[in-house]
């Protein structure tokens, strides 16, 4: 039962993040990506005050140290991520980085004992092939051709500062003495807003989002971004990193979903063999 309750947690957290994606990119396409990032943490704290309220237990001091860890890994994960997409070829980046950060926690969870079965193997395999084929962009015209070892190198510390975040945050799920509550997720997203304000005042990036349109997808990116932070924690206080880890990381299907739906864009038939896949892996891993 609470296996089963991880992974409807951990799906649920994937659809959620890649809504938050897809609106932080909506936003980041008019302003600097770290602001944007930035003020859609800030934007989703309210809502965390929220979640902290109903769910209220004591902090304690492992969770929230092992949570400030993850915090300063995901916005180093977010800020090496964003310099390797603005130097181009999304087509190779997107993929690596949602790849490695999926793969590195699945191979840590099998190495620490995570019970495996032939099919639940296969699911994991499923989901992280369906990861790599929902990530491929198109390729613009406008996009240089040349994929540098440096750009493939800045992917990979993405995926795998994102896969420490899993990590951390996992660990910190399980630091406590009995409920740790969301305490771990209020620290990381603290860590994350120190150091990421940190970094906008010393890199001074331009422009601000301004313009109203850019201010109405930060406010639904953070909320969502937020949210898939907590249910995060919830499936992997309970489930296999193994398991969690991969389906939350199918945050692209929902990405790729938004962006046939709401910018009518065409999806290219190996997307498609992705989004088949990732319903494959749900399957096999729930059995």
């Amino acid at each position: 039962g609470c296996r089963m309750l991880s992974v409807v947690f951990a799906t649920a957290c994937g659809l959620v993040w890649g809504v938050g994606d897809f609106a932080g990119g909506k936003a980041a396409q008019r302003a600097a990506a770290l602001p944007v990032a930035w003020c859609s943490k800030l934007i989703g704290l309210p809502l965390l005050g929220v979640y902290l309220l109903l769910t209220y237990v004591p902090p304690q001091l492992a969770p929230l140290a092992w949570g400030a860890v993850a915090g300063a890994a995901g916005i180093g994960g977010l800020g090496l991520f964003y310099r390797a997409m603005s130097a181009g070829a999304m087509a190779v980046v997107a993929p690596v980085t949602a790849v490695t950060s999926a793969a590195i926690p699945v191979i840590v969870g099998l190495a620490l004992g995570d019970p495996t079965t032939g099919v639940r193997l296969a699911g994991i395999g499923c989901a992280l092939v369906a990861i790599a084929l929902v990530s491929l962009a198109p390729r613009r015209s406008d996009e240089p051709t040349k994929v540098t070892g440096s750009l493939l190198g800045l992917a990979f510390a993405a995926g795998t500062a994102f896969a420490l975040y899993f990590l951390f945050i996992t660990q910190a799920a399980r630091a406590g003495e009995g409920e740790v509550g969301l305490w771990p997720v209020v620290a990381s997203q603290i860590s994350a807003l120190v150091l990421g304000g940190a970094a906008v005042l010393l890199r001074r990036p331009r422009p601000w989002p301004r313009e109203r349109r850019t201010l109405a997808w930060m406010t639904l990116a953070g909320p969502f971004d937020m949210t898939a932070n907590a249910l995060y924690l919830l499936a992997s206080r309970t489930g296999d990193l193994s398991v969690v880890a991969p389906l939350a990381s199918l945050y692209p299907v929902t990405t790729v979903a938004l962006a046939m739906l709401v910018d009518h864009e065409r999806v290219r038939s190996v997307q498609v063999t992705g989004l088949v896949l990732a319903v494959a892996a749900l399957l096999l891993v729930a059995r």
